[in-house]
């Protein structure tokens, strides 16, 4: 039978139109696996679960870890071959704003849904997938971040607006002042300064990086202010800003470039004056 148009006899790529040679299968991600390692645990209390599980699934172009932690789950076999429970992790919004789906990736905290394989493993490297140390294990890669969320209630990390609306209009904000609060607020706890923390662990009460950056935005907030004391002041105690160690490792892995270090250092500041001049005000 004579062959197709276009093909060669021996079964190789013909040339393009152009003349150009056609791209090869592997560099068009054709026939390409990606190779997963996932650190797995059945619950919290069955340490005995813990292992590493391989898997090893189809490459697709622009492909991050959730897309592919979602093929494991479509057909979740093992590189032996063994069929296993589905990968249990966290997401939402796939954009980088919610902070669910926060892992360790390689050995460094990141959100899965940026990270893409393409960066992480472009010769076909090991991708190695493991939850978050700092935080109480549900299961596999999924964790608990409630004490991220009772820190925010210890520093008061709102705007009381109740009862304000008969003051009439707040205070207008410079343009320079919205400028320097701005990178503040794109905070959106995925607890990944934490992670990187020394301080923080079951030991400490430390509330870690992300809330003392909030007690500053809140409090350079024209109505946040009416509460600044009580911020400093849920800050001056155990696990406040004296217990951070200044290792400047939060800042290295925000993924959203907050200025951590100035915030800890401002927070710091206005402890101070609060601890040596506060007793002026009472």
């Amino acid at each position: 039978m004579a062959k197709a148009s276009g093909e060669k006899a021996n079964g190789a790529a013909a040339p393009a139109a152009n003349g150009a040679a056609a791209p090869a299968p592997q560099a068009r991600g054709e026939g390409r696996l990606v190779h997963l390692r996932v650190r797995r645990q059945d619950t919290a209390d069955r340490p005995e679960t813990r292992r590493w599980e391989e898997f090893k699934v189809p490459y697709l172009p622009q492909m991050n870890v959730i897309s592919a932690l979602q093929q494991i789950q479509r057909d979740p076999r093992t590189v032996d071959g063994k069929e296993v429970a589905p990968v249990v992790w966290e997401a939402v919004c796939l954009e980088e704003v919610c902070g669910a789906c926060t892992m360790v990736i390689n050995g460094r905290v990141r959100q899965a849904c940026s990270a893409l394989i393409d960066q992480l493993a472009p010769k076909g490297e090991v991708i190695t997938l493991e939850p978050m140390s700092k935080f109480p294990l549900v299961r596999d890669l999924l964790v608990d971040r409630s004490r991220m969320f009772e820190d925010m209630k210890r520093v008061r990390a709102w705007i009381d607006v109740d009862g304000t609306h008969e003051l009439g209009p707040g205070p207008r904000e410079s343009q320079a002042r919205q400028q320097e609060r701005y990178p503040l607020s794109r905070c959106m706890t995925c607890g990944c300064c934490v992670e990187a923390c020394p301080q923080y662990n079951d030991g400490t009460k430390f509330v870690g990086a992300f809330a003392l950056n909030l007690v500053r935005l809140y409090n350079m907030h024209p109505t946040g202010a009416m509460r600044q004391d009580e911020r400093l002041e849920s800050v001056m105690s155990e696990g406040g800003i004296t217990d951070c160690g200044k290792s400047q490792n939060c800042v290295e892995v925000c993924p959203k470039e907050i200025p951590l270090v100035d915030s800890i250092a401002a927070v710091a500041r206005d402890t101070t004056k609060r601890m040596l001049f506060g007793w002026l005000l009472k």
